[in-house]
């Protein structure tokens, strides 16, 4: 379902979308598509902070794992 809205450019970020509009149908698809594209950006940020606050949380037992895992290598 889509929803009709107004917002407010300023008139040099509307002749620079103009511009770019390239394979869009028009404004709309164009401004969606960013959105979408910086959505995803900002979730997978999101996702990527969580992420390193685990392995941070988790960083001494890893590296105690590293360390007996190389014990059990065979020197070359």
């Amino acid at each position: 379902m889509r929803t009709e809205t107004a917002i407010m450019l300023p008139e040099d970020l509307l002749q620079t979308i103009d511009r770019l509009l390239g394979q869009y149908k028009n404004r709309s698809e164009f401004i969606e598509s960013i959105l979408r594209l910086f959505i995803e950006h900002i979730t997978r940020k999101e996702q990527n902070s969580s992420d390193i606050e685990i392995i941070e949380r988790r960083a001494e037992y890893l590296n105690q794992e590293t360390v007996d895992a190389l014990t059990y290598q065979v020197p070359l």
